[in-house]
């Protein structure tokens, strides 16, 4: 995929960048896998804002993506490569020997008229799914189950992958695209391969419109309220956020403030993103 760029006709214009879509194959996604999706505007269950900043946007339909890969030991042909606008990588409409259709996630080597398979006697190929106990250290793979059965949950957006360290026992140690090493259990699945749209990183928005379209209204600095309004508030002309460290709307520490809770899995963590530090 690569990279288009405008001329400067306009101030938009002028440092926006989109997509070529060069891979899409299909405009039309499969009607049998989409289904309708209620926007929420980041709001719960009882109709509180728990996500700011969210509401409005471009209308959309959800793909139902096959993350589980359960239908083992049957080819599929890879019928196209469609555009999602739920997610930022592309999907793979695939055509089942027995006829079912599903969507995967599509990787940089897959393309129209491959054939993929998922299961345990599956090979070393990109697309293909198994056991992460079948897949040699130092593969790239993506869609990594944390829990047997349940299908992938991590490294799942555009132009990522994660690598596959060692074995040890009944776990795998996990290289993932944060520089976190993790380990999991080597009977959950993997896919092979790294996902495609490898250049979504480099797109530039341009203009305000474009953020809209994605359903992100603006955002106001605190340090532009008042007192009353944010802690970073008030004062005479541009002024600092003041000490001792930035604070949320509501008075909480934020930025670098860290929020990780979950202590049943921090034993699973061998190696902490960015820092470098090991477990203890």
């Amino acid at each position: 995929m690569a990279v288009k760029k405008y001329k400067p006709t306009t101030p938009g214009r002028r440092d926006m960048t989109s997509y070529t879509f060069d891979e899409i194959t299909k405009d039309k996604p499969e009607r049998s896998l989409t289904k309708s999706k209620t926007k929420r505007a980041g709001r719960n269950n009882a109709g509180r804002i728990t996500v700011r900043h969210r509401g409005g946007g471009s209308k959309r339909k959800y793909r139902q993506i096959d993350f589980k890969r359960d239908k083992h030991d049957v080819p599929a042909k890879v019928a196209a490569i469609e555009y999602d606008p739920n997610r930022t990588a592309r999907l793979a409409l695939l055509h089942y020997a027995d006829g079912e259709k599903r969507y995967i996630l599509a990787t940089t080597e897959l393309k129209v008229g491959d054939t993929v398979v998922s299961g345990e006697k599956a090979d070393i190929r990109s697309g293909n799914s198994m056991p992460i106990s079948n897949i040699p250290t130092g593969t790239m793979i993506h869609n990594i189950e944390l829990k047997e059965g349940r299908g992938g949950q991590i490294v799942r957006s555009a132009g990522s992958s994660a690598q596959l360290v060692a074995k040890e026992g009944d776990y795998a140690q996990i290289r993932l695209p944060s520089g976190e090493v993790r380990l999991v259990r080597q009977v959950c699945y993997a896919t092979i391969g790294q996902i495609g749209n490898v250049e979504h990183s480099n797109i530039k928005l341009g203009k305000a419109g474009r953020k809209r379209n994605k359903g992100i209204r603006p955002t106001v600095r605190g340090s532009a309220m008042s007192p009353r309004d944010h802690p970073h508030g008030g004062g005479e002309g541009r002024s600092g956020i003041g000490m001792p460290s930035p604070k949320s709307p509501w008075g909480k520490p934020t930025l670098g403030k860290k929020t990780r809770r979950n202590k049943q899995t921090s034993k699973y963590i061998v190696r902490r993103r960015r820092t470098g530090k090991r477990r203890r």
